[in-house]
């Protein structure tokens, strides 16, 4: 099965339960910058409209296409939430056993150019190949997740929601502007004051 022959874009989460607790080694030294490799950040509002994003609390965001639509080749900003929407993640080692799953779980012919782990959902930046269509794509990353998680937490309970957020960015978008957009939610969260403080994301500019 595809889902069993897993590569994954390169990560410097933490998948140690101990060190999930810590700041990220992304932060790296308190006079660095916070993202090393990635240009400073644009204004959240000029990022989403310079990639045509929508905003994620508007109307038209909930009624995104869940799934429908799959191009090869094509990048796509993805949403799922957790079953019930309930905040796993702020349990630090489950969120640290999802991390390590991510960075496991592409298929072979995509690559996971960003993510970010919230307490209630997650985010995921892919660019498909051209053999895995995006709803095997997901179904992967949700998959290997859900076995970690419940591995544990030493029990068998849903982990993510059924349905999901899809949106196609587009060909001539920046796509680094789109991960700075993404891995910028913790700070528009007010879970953190700066991205280096929070351990659960990566994009593979790095390193």
């Amino acid at each position: 099965m595809i889902c069993d022959a897993l590569v994954g874009a390169r990560s410097r989460a933490r998948s140690s339960p101990d060190n999930a607790r810590r700041p990220s080694a992304h932060s790296g030294a308190e006079s660095a910058d916070p993202n090393p490799g990635i240009a400073p950040m644009q204004p959240i509002d000029q990022a989403r409209q310079s990639v045509g994003m929508t905003d994620p609390t508007s109307p038209g965001h909930r009624a995104l296409r869940r799934g429908r639509h799959s191009l090869a080749g094509h990048c796509y900003l993805l949403t799922t939430t957790t079953h019930q929407r309930q905040r796993l993640f702020d349990d630090p080692r489950l969120a640290a056993s999802a991390c390590g799953a991510f960075t496991k779980a592409a298929p072979a012919d995509a690559t996971l150019l960003a993510w970010v782990l919230m307490p209630d959902h997650v985010h995921w930046l892919l660019q498909l190949g051209h053999h895995t269509p995006l709803a095997r794509a997901v179904a992967c990353l949700k998959a290997a997740s859900r076995r970690a998680v419940n591995t544990q937490r030493a029990m068998q309970a849903p982990v993510w929601a059924r349905a999901y957020h899809d949106h196609a960015v587009r060909h001539d978008a920046d796509l680094r502007a789109v991960a700075r957009y993404v891995i910028a939610n913790p700070l528009r969260a007010g879970l953190v004051q700066r991205i280096g403080a929070y351990p659960f994301w990566d994009a593979i500019w790095l390193g």
